[in-house]
């Protein structure tokens, strides 16, 4: 024990693997500055628990959507993040381009069209949770990328759309409180 009364160990042998450029924040007080803690979430998720807990929460919560839906009988489908022209939502794409095609693309801002697609296609029941990508702006409320989840059933109506989300929402509630 140290003068203080806080535990110690005795080290006989120990190798540094890295140095550190910068010290840690306080453990006390934390990462305070907004700026640092968006700019470099590696050390926000070192000095805040808080928000390593979030994170935790959100990835059992995009595992349980999953489990959800596919529980219900719905396909996970990937669909194209490029596209060739942007649609499914009213928002301003990003921007890019195709070296190999020499074509200008978009990054998709909904996975709405596709999804649509593939019902018409002969699937009944599909969903993507995946990311979409709107050029209008950034905070620390709104980040242009982010990931969504879209479904479509058919011979579905709105009644039955919203049961459902009904039922997701609570089994959502459940899962994340109980993990376990």
């Amino acid at each position: 024990r140290t003068n203080k009364g806080e535990l110690s160990i005795k080290v006989k042998n120990w190798q540094m693997l890295t140095k550190t450029i910068a010290p840690p924040p306080d453990k006390r007080k934390g990462l305070t500055d907004i700026t640092k803690r968006y700019r470099h979430r590696e050390v926000d998720l070192i000095s805040n628990p808080h928000v390593r807990q979030v994170l935790e929460k959100r990835a059992r919560m995009t595992s349980a959507v999953r489990t959800f839906l596919d529980d219900k009988g719905f396909l996970e489908m990937e669909t194209p993040t490029l596209h060739a022209q942007a649609g499914g939502a009213e928002a301003k794409p990003f921007l890019t381009k195709h070296n190999a095609l020499d074509i200008d693309l978009t990054l998709r801002i909904a996975t709405e069209l596709h999804l649509k697609r593939l019902v018409v296609g002969g699937f009944d029941k599909v969903y993507e949770l995946g990311r979409v990508f709107r050029n209008e702006g950034i905070s620390t409320r709104h980040n242009p990328e982010f990931t969504s989840v879209e479904l479509y059933q058919a011979y579905a109506d709105y009644n039955d759309m919203m049961h459902l989300t009904e039922d997701l929402i609570c089994f959502l509630a459940k899962k994340i409180e109980s993990p376990r």
